[in-house]
């Protein structure tokens, strides 16, 4: 299963941090991009829980640019799980399609996708058990809210998109145990109205890094009772730490830094709660 998977990761690492090897040909240090982003798993894989690459990015260098991406995937240790950050979403022949060319062609352990054509289409993903599919939900893009926030009747009332979206993630389809959801970072207050719908189901948060979310407020209001419950992802803070040789080295230092005020924010919000100490 990937969220015990994840789990593992997280506690080996000690780290909610995932790195998005996102690799934009203009800024790389290296010209081959799956030598550049080995270089970044290597610098980095004691100190993240999951990967994250971006297949527009790979789809954009062309034939050359997916094999980069399945040596990328290679690469990854075993013991770390790998999301595809594809945001798929289709019919049913389509999406299974889909499934298979993530999970089986290239050894996705979970997926990203979009929900706008409804439950059928999210089937072919939610089925394999095995694997984690990420239901886009709040994003942290500003024009998001063209449409997440737009209000929608519904048990009664009127809400918005994306608090329908996690009621069906909680209610419909996460019959198996395997669905998160994608809340963007850069709106706490949506996110903390999310965690409260949602107590159980784990968060993949963007916006934290060049996006300029507050990393303070996103661990606070994604924190579930359990003390985890999210992942932070961060890509360009990352990956373009340096534009020198010693590209590796600085993802590795900036990893190091963004999992460790992770961590701090952490332990504050807990000790914060009723009964550990803190105010109430």
């Amino acid at each position: 299963m990937f969220f015990a998977k994840l789990g593992e990761a997280i506690q080996r690492n000690h780290s909610f941090l995932c790195v998005g090897l996102d690799p934009d040909p203009a800024r790389l240090p290296e010209r081959d991009v799956a030598a550049f982003n080995r270089a970044i798993i290597e610098a980095t894989a004691d100190l993240v829980c999951v990967y994250k690459p971006n297949l527009a990015f790979y789809e954009a260098l062309g034939p050359q640019g997916m094999e980069a991406l399945q040596r990328t995937v290679e690469a990854i240790p075993e013991g770390i799980p790998v999301i595809a950050d594809a945001k798929r979403g289709d019919i049913g022949s389509t999406a299974e399609a889909y499934a298979r060319a993530l999970f089986d062609a290239y050894g996705f352990d979970a997926v990203t996708v979009n929900p706008y054509l409804g439950g059928d289409a999210l089937s072919p993903f939610l089925e394999r058990v095995d694997k984690g599919v990420f239901v886009l939900c709040r994003t942290s893009n500003p024009g998001g809210a063209d449409l997440q926030d737009r209000l929608i009747a519904a048990d009664g009332d009127a809400h918005p998109l994306y608090e329908v979206v996690a009621g069906l993630a909680r209610d419909k389809w996460n019959v198996h145990g395997n669905v998160g959801l994608v809340v963007g970072a850069t709106y706490p207050q949506e996110l903390g109205r999310i965690r409260q719908l949602c107590p159980d189901m784990t968060f993949l948060l963007p916006g934290v890094g060049a996006q300029g979310a507050d990393v303070a407020a996103a661990v606070r209001n994604a924190l579930d009772e359990g003390g985890g419950g999210f992942i932070i992802t961060s890509s360009r803070q990352i990956l373009y730490a340096s534009s020198g040789r010693d590209y590796a080295q600085a993802a590795r230092r900036a990893a190091q830094a963004l999992r460790d005020e992770i961590n701090r924010q952490r332990e504050a919000a807990l000790a914060s709660r009723p009964g550990r100490g803190g105010q109430a």
